[in-house]
């Protein structure tokens, strides 16, 4: 499961992520955006000092939209991707933002059709 502290859940996060990542990288099943500018600002929206004592953790959202499928195929396929991306938490740099968007296709898509997704995806985050 995604720890607590890892979950982008307010509107201005997704969205803020979605304008600052680099690009997005497609294959077919997810669209993956990562965001690694550094923001001075915690989940709560107040600010932190540039000396903190612990990294930032890095924080990922999931959008499944109704294209993918009924509710219980969007929770199937949402449940899917917490678990790879919680797996993948460590090759990520500290203080990234990853926004995970499943496309149609996911909803036939096995787990492990979807972590060589993301993992694909995932490999493929430098600069474009």
């Amino acid at each position: 499961m995604l720890p607590a502290g890892s979950r982008l859940r307010r509107r201005a996060d997704f969205t803020a992520t979605l304008r600052g990542a680099r690009g997005r990288r497609g294959n077919g099943l997810v669209v993956v955006h990562v965001d690694t500018r550094d923001d001075s600002s915690d989940p709560s929206g107040a600010t932190t000092s540039p000396a903190r004592s612990t990294p930032a953790p890095v924080r990922v959202g999931f959008v499944v939209s109704r294209a993918v499928g009924p509710a219980v195929t969007r929770n199937l396929v949402k449940r899917r991707l917490r678990h790879v991306v919680a797996r993948r938490l460590p090759e990520l740099p500290a203080g990234a933002r990853v926004v995970v968007r499943a496309l149609p296709a996911s909803a036939g898509a096995s787990a492990a059709d979807l972590d060589a997704a993301v993992g694909r995806a995932l490999a493929s985050r430098g600069p474009r």
